[in-house]
């Protein structure tokens, strides 16, 4: 029997200017709401980064609050 690997289905990686246009706000936005933690994202050296997946999780959850 041979045996296979699996390999997960590559995780979207956006960019902060990416996200601010998935969300039609200022990329200013994305960055306030990254210091105050209200989205998530994550750093690769310098520069956040944002899972595709969870943007999508986040903007659901949002839809909720009032």
């Amino acid at each position: 029997m041979e045996n296979k690997i699996t390999l997960e289905k590559e995780e979207r990686l956006l960019t902060i200017d990416e996200v601010a246009e998935f969300l039609h706000v200022n990329p200013m936005t994305v960055y306030a709401w990254v210091k105050d933690e209200k989205i998530p994202a994550f750093k690769i050296g310098k520069v956040w980064r944002f899972k595709k997946t969870e943007i999508d999780e986040w903007l659901k959850k949002q839809k909720y609050k009032k």
